[in-house]
């Protein structure tokens, strides 16, 4: 599939955004900038909220492509999630299906799969395909993202590539990143192949780099043309000199989802 030409960036004074504000253009895009918040230094991007249906559609209108980052990315009440990450989410595809945008790159989560076991000594990397266990609202969200992207390929033809990102920072920060770690430069590569391959109708991949310590079966996102550079393996020792080794007796080590699964910031049961 050739390039697009022109993508709109939703989310783009995120962290996540920001660094992609830096990185895709190398690619050749033109990037159409769109957050809740003004971005200091972008006069032209625009400031609009999820749940405006008529910024967004007038946001979409003329792109190639759209890479959706937006919406809350941390565990909040329910209300918040509904509103951003929900509705937010499906006023954004309603625009693009209107307006007749054909592949958004949607950035799910690892944390749709939260509570899935990580893997121990031998065994087999997780699948795309594991069944989803959502560790938040959060998570939950991204599961509906997954399903809306599923509806609206099958009922309109508006393909979609959710990614399941794991942790996009310039460096790993805790001894559970080193396993769920993408840097920010494999993050445009993989962004780049899920805006050109071919015919993906709606295809689910792990965001991550090709980490010594990975997790989660690649095999999708290389199907793209992903071809990840980056391990953090170098920034292991240090870590772990730091943190001490993951604890598999320790429920926030045990699980995808790592602090997610035990620790709701938010809200007690």
């Amino acid at each position: 599939m050739p390039a697009p030409r022109t993508v709109l960036l939703t989310g783009a004074a995120g962290g996540l955004g920001t660094l992609m504000r830096d990185l895709l253009p190398g690619y050749g895009y033109e990037l159409r900038l769109l957050d809740v918040r003004p971005i200091e230094g972008e006069p032209d991007a625009i400031t609009a909220d999820l749940a405006d249906a008529d910024a967004l559609r007038e946001a979409v209108r003329g792109v190639d492509a759209i890479i959706h980052l937006a919406g809350i990315s941390l565990e909040a009440p329910f209300a918040k999630i509904l509103t951003a990450n929900i509705e937010g989410t499906y006023n954004l595809y309603e625009a693009a299906r209107q307006e007749g945008v054909g592949r958004i790159v949607f950035a799910s989560s690892n944390h749709a799969v939260g509570y899935t076991p990580r893997p121990q000594g031998d065994d087999p990397l997780i699948p795309v395909d594991t069944p989803r266990r959502p560790d938040t609202f959060y998570g939950l969200s991204k599961c509906f993202g997954e399903d809306l992207a599923q509806l609206y390929w099958d009922r309109h033809g508006l393909e979609t590539v959710s990614v399941r990102i794991g942790s996009c920072f310039p460096e790993p920060t805790s001894v559970r990143m080193l396993s769920v770690w993408m840097s920010p430069a494999d993050g445009a590569r993989l962004f780049h192949a899920a805006l050109t391959a071919e015919d993906v109708g709606h295809t689910v991949v792990y965001g991550s780099s090709a980490n010594t310590r990975l997790w989660w079966d690649l095999a999708s996102a290389r199907a793209l043309g992903y071809e990840p550079q980056d391990d953090s393996e170098p920034y292991a020792e240090k870590l772990i000199a730091e943190q001490g080794e993951l604890e598999p007796g320790n429920e926030a080590h045990a699980y995808l989802g790592g602090h997610f699964v035990t620790d709701p910031p938010i809200w007690p049961y």
